[in-house]
């Protein structure tokens, strides 16, 4: 049991490094254990998964204030990660 929870925790770990949680938050820890068990605890495609999630359109203008767009940087990096046989939309 130990080395299953201890296994997640370094899968969940891993998934925050490769989505850049640290630098850019996005998704909480239930979240992101969500789509680590839609994934089966594949890192690489939830990893895929939520970059395109956070690829959405991401720019924003309040009062004169712009914030661009970086939905083009999380789309390349869901490309490292992307399943075989698939594309990006």
């Amino acid at each position: 049991m130990d080395q299953n929870v201890n296994g997640q925790e370094k899968e969940l770990t891993q998934l925050r490094i490769n989505l850049r949680e640290e630098q850019v938050p996005f998704f909480d820890d239930m979240e992101l254990q969500r789509q680590l068990e839609r994934a089966d605890f594949d890192v690489d495609l939830a990893s895929y998964r939520c970059l395109i999630i956070k690829a959405e359109e991401c720019s924003l203008s309040v009062s004169g204030l712009s914030i661009a767009d970086s939905s083009a940087y999380w789309l390349r990096l869901a490309a490292m990660y992307r399943p075989i046989g698939t594309t990006i939309a």
